[in-house]
């Protein structure tokens, strides 16, 4: 199994961990909640853990016909990766904190603060670029290959 290979079923593996944990977590809050929910973004933290445990397995089955080398595809599946554990991070961070129930919403809350809207566009572009563009380049191995 080549490294980018690996690096896709581990972080699948954590991903799912992370998706059984979260839900562990959503069902306490449900359990103690006088209307039986779970805070918004407790939610949306076990819902994508778990679908990027499964984004992960489908990228893992596309690495070996990534059309560039073994170094670039290493970054190639690492960079959505990392921004998928930033967005179920940042998610859990807003289930803590019970700041929000929309992190897009204006003014961007992040606990007691309050972050400049260009901060969170950026985070954003870079989020898209990062996960469209490494899912893409390995997608069009896949069509490009014979």
């Amino acid at each position: 199994m080549t490294t980018a290979a690996h690096l896709c079923l581990a972080a699948s593996a954590l991903f799912l961990l992370g998706g059984l944990l979260t839900g562990v977590w959503k069902y306490a809050c449900i359990a103690t909640s006088r209307d039986a929910t779970a805070p918004v973004y407790v939610d949306i933290a076990h819902r994508t853990a778990l679908m990027y445990s499964f984004a992960c397995l489908v990228m893992h089955q596309l690495v070996p016909y990534s059309p560039v080398s073994e170094p670039l595809t290493r970054w190639v599946v690492g960079v959505p990766i990392a921004f998928f554990a930033l967005a179920v991070g940042s998610y859990v961070l807003h289930g803590i904190l019970k700041d929000t129930d929309n992190q897009l919403r204006t003014p961007h809350r992040l606990g007691a603060f309050t972050l400049p809207g260009i901060v969170m566009r950026l985070f954003m572009v870079s989020l898209i670029v990062g996960e469209v563009g490494g899912v893409g380049i390995l997608v069009y191995g896949v069509l490009t290959s014979s």
